[in-house]
């Protein structure tokens, strides 16, 4: 399998109901930790739908719209061996996604020592182009660095005053 290599442009959102879990067309448990969560460049472990992901993600731009990040997906028990290596805290959640006309929405309810925290991400072409805002969406919180799941596992939700 080939690894992708990209430049991702998302925005991120608190989430203020569960209205979107009847909305969902999908919903799978992701288990993620991080080799490596340095500020300059992250790699990143995933266990997904059975799948094992490796992924490397660059700083962020200025604005918090963009980064570089590179994935690859490895065998599933390759994930596991390397999820035993990552830094302290492993993510725990749910992501369920929810299809907007021409966007998808991914919305990870998180467990473990995150627990209560709910997240939307929409991935887009460009950083000016429009999408739908649900009435489930709140607080913009792109580009806030407490909200990227490299720093959620330094200093996890249940840690936050």
């Amino acid at each position: 399998m080939l690894a992708v290599l990209t430049e991702e442009i998302e925005r991120k959102f608190l989430v203020i109901s569960d209205q979107f879990k009847n909305e969902a067309f999908d919903s799978y448990s992701i288990k993620q930790g991080f080799l490596n969560s340095h500020e300059e460049r992250t790699v990143r472990v995933r266990l997904k739908k059975g799948k094992g992901f490796l992924t490397v993600k660059g700083k962020s731009s200025e604005d918090g719209l963009s980064r570089f990040e590179w994935e690859n997906e490895i065998a599933s028990e390759e994930a596991e061996s390397l999820l035993k290596l990552c830094e302290p805290t492993i993510i725990d959640k749910i992501r369920y996604e929810v299809r907007m006309k021409d966007h998808i929405y991914e919305i990870d309810e998180f467990y473990g020592d995150n627990d209560g925290l709910i997240i939307a991400e929409i991935e887009l072409n460009s950083k000016d182009e429009t999408f739908i805002k649900p009435d489930w969406l709140g607080e913009e919180v792109t580009g806030q660095v407490k909200y990227y799941n490299s720093q959620l596992s330094k200093q996890p939700f249940k840690h936050w005053k």
